[in-house]
Parts: C-alpha cells; sequence; structure tokens
C-alpha cells in the first residue's frame, strides 16, 4: 500500500504466520487472530494498537449481531424447559422402527433442535449428554456413536434459524431471510443423508430396532411437541414476511421459549432460568469474541489490500458458476479445518464475495456453498470443535473416531457436490416465497 512501511506481501507474511504459529502453539483462535494484529500495528507508523481495541469493538456496533445470544438463550431455555424432551418423544414415534433406531433418532432430534438453537455446540453438547451413553448400553459401538452425534449436529449451522446466516448476512450485506429460505431443502437432505447412514451401519453391524409406534403414540408425540415445533416458524415466518428483524424474532423466540417453559410445559424454575442465562453468557461471549477479533483482522487485510494481491490471479481463470462455486467450497473446506466458522465468514467470506459476483453467482447460492463447507470443519480435525466436544463427552480419542466420521461424511459431500451443480437446490425456496432478495 502506498505510503506504508510494509508492502501487501510482507504485512500478509507476518500476519498469517503469527497467526499460525499461535495455533500451532494451542492459543484460543479469537486470541491468535487478536494477537497476529499486534505486530503489523506496532511497525506501522500510521497505525497503533489501540486501533486493534477500535475495530473490534467497531465490530459490536450491529444491531443483527444482537440475535446471536437471543438464539443461544432460546436454545437452552429449550433444553432446561423440558422442550427438547418432547422432541425427542416425537422422533421416536416417527423413527424409531427404523434400523439403528436410537442412532435415527439422534438424527432427528438434531433436526428439531436445529431449527431452535441455531448453533451446533450447543447441538453437541446437548446430544451427547443424552445419546452417547444411552447408545453405548444397547451395543452400539463407541466410535460410531460420537460420530453420529458429531456430524448430526452440524445441522443446527445449516438448517434456519442459524447463527452463521445471521452473521454471513449482517457482515456480506446478503439477505438473513432469504438465507432462512436457502437453508431449509439442503438441511434436509443433509439429514436424510444421515439417516440412510445410519441404516447401512445397522444392517452391516446388526444395531438394535425399536418395534414401530402406534399411530396414538405418534399422535401424542405431536400434539405435545406442537408448540415446540413453532418456534422455528415463528423465527423464520415472522423474519421473512417482514414483521420484524432477524434480531427482533430471536428475541420473540426467548418470549416464547420462556413461556412454554413456564406456563405450559412447566419444568423450570428460577434456578435452571439462571443456568440458562449463565450458560448463554458464557457460550455467545466466546462467538462474539471470535467476531470482534476477526473483524480487526480482516480491517488490516483490507488496508493492505491483501484480498486483491492473494486472489490477483484467480479472476483470470475464467471460473464460470459451476466453477467457482467447486473453488469456494474448497477454500472453505480448508479453512474450516483451522479456522472457527465465525472468523472465516468475516475474513474469507470477505475475499472471495467480488470473485462470485464476477462470476456471476448469486449471493444466496454462495453464502451456503460457504455456510455448508464450513460446517465440515466442525467435525473435522485439527479445529472440529463439534467432534472434540462429543470426544471429551465419551473420554474418546479423536485418532479412534475419526474413520466413522470420513464415512459419514461422503453422503454429505454428496449434497454439497448437488448444491454447486444445481443452484435451484438451495435458490428455489427463496425465488417462490421472497425473489426480491436474489441478486
Amino acid at each position: 500500500m502506498t505510503g506504508s512501511v510494509l508492502s501487501s506481501g510482507q504485512a500478509a507474511m507476518i500476519l498469517f504466520g503469527v497467526f499460525f504459529v499461535l495455533l500451532i502453539m494451542r492459543v484460543p483462535v479469537a486470541f491468535s487472530l487478536a494477537l497476529a494484529c499486534l505486530p503489523i500495528l506496532l511497525i506501522e507508523p500510521r497505525l497503533s494498537s489501540s486501533m486493534l481495541l477500535q475495530e473490534t469493538f467497531n465490530a459490536y456496533n450491529s444491531f443483527i449481531l444482537l440475535a446471536v445470544p437471543f438464539f443461544l438463550l432460546t436454545a437452552n431455555l429449550m433444553n432446561i424447559g423440558g422442550i427438547t424432551d418432547r422432541l425427542m418423544r416425537l422422533s421416536r414415534s416417527m423413527v424409531g422402527h427404523f434400523p439403528g433406531s436410537l442412532a435415527q433418532i439422534n438424527v432427528v432430534l438434531s433436526f428439531f433442535f436445529a431449527g431452535i438453537s441455531g448453533s451446533s455446540t450447543a447441538d453437541a453438547a446437548s446430544q451427547s449428554r443424552i445419546f452417547i451413553e444411552a447408545q453405548r448400553k444397547e451395543g452400539y459401538d463407541d466410535s460410531f456413536t460420537v460420530a453420529i452425534t458429531a456430524v448430526s449436529s452440524v445441522l443446527a449451522v445449516i438448517i434456519p434459524p442459524s447463527i452463521l446466516m445471521v452473521v454471513w448476512g449482517g457482515t456480506l450485506t446478503t439477505s438473513i431471510g432469504a438465507l432462512f429460505l436457502a437453508g431449509i431443502i439442503p438441511g434436509a437432505l443433509i439429514a436424510v443423508a444421515q439417516m440412510a447412514t445410519v441404516h447401512v451401519y445397522a444392517k452391516l453391524r446388526g444395531y438394535p430396532t425399536y418395534p414401530r409406534a402406534s399411530w396414538g403414540e405418534l399422535g401424542i408425540g405431536l400434539w405435545v411437541s406442537i408448540p415446540a415445533l413453532l418456534t422455528p416458524l415463528i423465527i423464520i415466518g415472522g423474519k421473512i414476511f417482514g414483521w420484524f428483524t432477524a434480531t427482533e424474532s430471536a428475541c420473540i423466540a426467548v418470549l416464547y421459549a420462556t413461556f412454554l417453559s413456564i406456563l405450559i410445559y412447566r419444568e423450570m424454575n428460577w434456578r435452571g432460568f439462571y443456568e440458562a442465562l449463565v450458560d448463554t453468557g458464557r457460550f455467545s461471549s466466546v462467538a462474539l469474541f471470535c467476531v470482534g477479533t476477526a473483524t480487526a483482522f480482516g480491517w488490516l487485510m483490507a488496508y493492505y489490500k491483501m484480498p486483491e494481491a492473494i486472489l490477483a490471479n484467480v479472476s483470470t481463470w475464467g471460473l464460470g458458476v459451476t466453477g467457482m462455486g467447486f473453488f469456494v467450497a474448497f477454500v472453505f473446506l480448508v479453512v474450516g479445518c483451522f479456522l472457527d466458522a465465525i472468523p472465516a465468514i468475516i475474513i474469507v467470506g470477505s475475499i472471495l464475495q467480488p470473485l462470485t459476483q464476477a462470476a456471476g453467482m448469486d449471493p444466496v447460492h454462495f453464502a451456503m456453498i460457504g455456510i455448508v463447507s464450513l460446517a465440515f470443519g466442525l467435525v473435522t480435525p485439527p479445529y472440529g470443535l463439534c467432534l472434540l466436544i462429543a470426544c471429551a463427552m465419551a473420554e474418546m480419542r479423536l485418532i479412534d473416531v475419526l474413520k466413522d466420521v470420513m464415512i459419514m461424511l461422503l453422503p454429505m459431500c454428496a449434497v454439497l457436490v448437488l448444491m454447486i451443480l444445481w443452484p435451484q437446490v438451495v435458490l428455489f425456496l427463496p425465488s417462490l416465497i421472497s425473489p426480491e432478495f436474489l441478486k
């Protein structure tokens, strides 16, 4: 950059070099991002170390990001208030007669829970407590048990209302309502792919199958779950039809979850409410701290025009929409192995966005390819946060689970490829309900 002590290349070497060294030293991602900025801020006379705090706090000056803690609070209230138990009862009556019954219930409950929480880490922690020991008692292999629990938890960032969709829409100016609609079909396809994988495992390994539930049991399960199932409809419907913003919908979801937990299901007391607030504060502080430090990191990249330098030659490749889709997926799949999804969106998404626009890719299509690709990173080492949570709950080594995880990711890869080759998988519902948000 003209007038700067460091060139774009030198600044990039320092920024990324320090960042990856800190990651190798097992410094948390959010702190690594912040500390990587400091050398440049101290070297460059036109900058100062105080700008790290300035840019970090600028990121929090966002009404949209308030949705993150509110969605997490909704999920915690659902768990404590007995809503998850009702959804599990419905899941069992729906798929309990499928081969590998308890693992099938695991996937379906993750699908339902995803429509409420928006957080894969919250889902992984919750499902691990419920299913890992229960599946062990029924004779499921430990590696399969941990793998399906971790892999099914990624549905929470693909199915709306997803926290990643809120962050993506807020930072890259993409319609959050359109993203909510776009995630429904890919999320359902991935859930079906996971259930098919469980079916094959169950047949090959002889996992137990429950008797088929009666129509009466199914009806009762649906009846007691209807209030809980209305939560995603309120959140998504209100956002799509313009009744309230993403943040307002998250606030309404909290009020609704509190109403259900206290007055309808009557399973939450003041102590439970306090625990939900504490858990929410812990999870949301981690997520939002990543947003702040990643924003500062991204600001420095923009200051030195690193995105233009990094991708100067990519624009000459002449990639069409399909080629660009595979390129975007590849980049996010690699980045997701090393970096949390939120800073990856802010940093890498900002770099790739101009390229996808030049290739004629719809921003909603670009967003969903990025979000689904980053979801893989939640269960792939060395980052693999959801996999690490499930392994910790099961007291297993990550290396012992990797084979089954990789097998389960193959059908999900097929869904990702389908999304790239056939954009209507992503764009059909947005184009049907809110076409004004596309391109």
